[in-house]
């Protein structure tokens, strides 16, 4: 049995469609799902799905491009939603510099001041929403999920002050193995997508074959990123299978020793049916 840990089910994609994904993943023995909030609304929505159906639980929280939008009070309205006893973690929250607004004027020298300007203060409302939600998990004894793109060293330098106070997940984790120690020895975790299926995507075959047991799980993030042979359409919790089957190809061991090292490792970060 597998666990999917980061899915998008309050998606639009999947709109009328979540008791069928549901059946679908429990058929391929993904037995539960931990849908993902990225903004206040879809919080709530993930949140809901998580009390009408019992192989789902949710994590809620800002994703760093809602960050910008968020409204005044967000963390307080957080907070009144991880009461609810199926939300299991604060996510997914962090720090993403891979659209940040100045990239359309920098192709005009002129405008480089104030495109530097304009991705300053995005990277600031970044980071002060990221220390808030890192907080809050603090404060309600939950761990958290963790969104990085473009900006390790930003987010590492943030997560550091947290040392010990709470675990994280490096969601979709295509960092080298380096990177991965790095969190290891931090007591954090990474979790691995469909990008781990791509021939190409050699920095996380390495990751994947080096990282001990405990210190990964398996995800999906759909409907993002499925994995082969699927590749190029709308991935499903499903192919939760897909990429724990190529982990045991990389790592030279059988699914079912994935499937309970992942296990294990899910159900001490996320504490199901704890609260």
């Amino acid at each position: 049995m597998l666990t999917d840990t980061h899915a998008h089910l309050d998606f639009s994609d999947f709109a009328g469609e979540v008791p069928d994904l549901i059946a679908r993943a429990a058929a391929a023995g993904i037995h539960r799902i931990v849908t993902i909030g990225t903004s206040v609304e879809g919080s709530a929505r993930a949140a809901a799905l998580a009390g009408e159906h019992a192989s789902v639980y949710a994590a809620i929280g800002i994703h760093p491009d809602s960050a910008e939008s968020a409204p005044e009070g967000a963390i307080n309205t957080l907070r009144e939603m991880a009461r609810l006893p199926r939300v299991a973690a604060i996510g997914e929250i962090g720090l993403d510099y891979h659209r940040l607004p100045g990239a359309a004027l920098r192709s005009d020298p002129e405008r480089a001041v104030e495109a530097d300007a304009l991705d300053g203060a995005c990277k600031a409302v970044q980071a002060r929403l990221f220390e808030e939600q890192l907080g809050l998990a603090v404060e309600l004894g939950l761990n958290a999920v963790i969104h990085q793109r473009d900006a390790w060293d930003d987010t590492l330098a943030i997560v550091e002050k947290y040392t010990g106070k709470l675990r994280l997940v490096f969601h979709c984790f295509g960092e080298a193995p380096a990177r991965a120690r790095r969190l290891f020895d931090l007591g954090h975790l990474v979790s691995f997508t469909g990008i781990v299926t791509f021939k190409n995507a050699k920095s996380v075959h390495e990751t994947a074959v080096s990282a001990p047991d405990g210190s990964f799980m398996v995800e999906t993030d759909c409907p993002f990123l499925a994995p082969a042979p699927h590749r190029g359409s709308r991935c499903e919790p499903a192919h939760t299978r897909l990429v724990a089957e190529r982990l045991a190809v990389l790592r030279g061991c059988d699914l079912g020793q994935i499937a309970e090292s992942t296990e294990q490792t899910a159900g001490q970060f996320f504490r199901f049916g704890a609260r």
